[in-house]
């Protein structure tokens, strides 16, 4: 792994804020980001990414290799769930399994965005295409996390299936990045143009506020989580990796640019704490989320920023 990549990333703003939100709630500082504000920073940054994203698709061919890279982005979602599931449940019980496999089979928008930054320092492009890929990548994960649910533990489902994949479908993280990249895609250069200053100029400002919100949050669940035993831990750092590097390395086999392969990884490597908290909290209560979203947000999303980021690109590069 090239070290100067690793220690830029280190030394990245929006990680440090992440770091100092952390070390803000240890040192039990009354420093906090209003709820609203951080739900308008969540919205602004979805909606950049997508209308970025529609505006670059509109410019570029849906040829083999990006059908290709969807049905691959599919299939992780698909099978990610399964083998994280039958992994994590042989130390956890069936609802929290089937809980952390939805997550880990799901994606992190801001894994994602954080991702886009780091491109920007190596002057690295990525197809739009991705964008759509992050939004379709959240559904599937979902669905299998509850039929594997439904067919090894039928009480703890307490919610019919199709109003939890209605939820899925139409939950506010996926609709606002689909519909901004539908949004972007349809928009002209010239009215991209118009609100450039809007979508990328203060773009990682923005970004990097919102990570100071994360480092927050996830600081007040550090203590809880590690109180219930190393395995969790384990897992988060473990399972991203694998998935990860794995990707970058299969994703040689079909996919052209280092940009696209490591897109790809990122969101392969990402778990969810978003949109499958709540969907589980509605499809399956006695699941705990003081375990899957402690290990995808305080665990797995600083693993990924740090270590995972210089290592998958390194092996997306070979």
């Amino acid at each position: 792994m090239p070290t100067d990549l690793l220690i830029d990333n280190l030394t990245n703003p929006a990680l440090l804020l992440f770091l100092l939100g952390i070390l803000a709630v240890q040192l039990k500082s009354d420093l906090n980001i209003p709820e609203n504000s951080s739900k308008f920073i969540s919205i602004y940054l979805l909606f950049a990414i997508g209308f970025k994203g529609g505006h670059e698709l509109a410019h570029s061919s849906i040829d083999m290799e990006v059908l290709a890279t969807i049905l691959f982005a599919l299939l992780a979602a698909s099978l990610v769930p399964v083998l994280v599931f039958f992994v994590v449940r042989r130390r956890f019980t069936t609802a929290n399994a089937a809980a952390v496999a939805a997550a880990y089979g799901s994606v992190s928008a801001v894994t994602f965005v954080t991702a886009i930054t780091y491109l920007e320092r190596q002057e690295i492009t990525f197809g739009g295409h991705m964008v759509a890929i992050l939004a379709i990548m959240e559904v599937p994960a979902i669905v299998v996390g509850i039929l594997l649910l439904r067919k090894y533990d039928r009480e703890e489902v307490t919610i019919s299936f199709g109003k939890v994949l209605h939820h899925a479908l139409t939950n506010g993280s996926v609709m606002l990045i689909l519909g901004s990249l539908v949004v972007g895609y349809l928009a002209n250069d010239a009215q991209a143009e118009e609100i450039k200053p809007f979508t990328t100029d203060i773009f990682k400002g923005f970004l990097a506020i919102f990570l100071l919100d994360m480092g927050i949050h996830s600081g007040k669940r550090l203590n809880a989580f590690f109180r219930r035993g190393a395995i969790a831990t384990v897992y988060a750092v473990i399972i991203p990796l694998v998935n990860g590097c794995f990707t970058a390395w299969i994703s040689h086999f079909f996919v052209g640019g280092v940009g696209d392969r490591f897109m790809l990884a990122i969101l392969a490597a990402s778990a969810s704490y978003i949109a499958v908290p709540a969907a589980m909290k509605m499809a399956a209560p006695k699941a705990n989320p003081g375990i899957y979203l402690p290990m995808a947000l305080a665990i797995t999303f600083p693993v990924n920023i740090t270590l995972g980021m210089p290592l998958y690109f390194a092996i997306a590069s070979m």
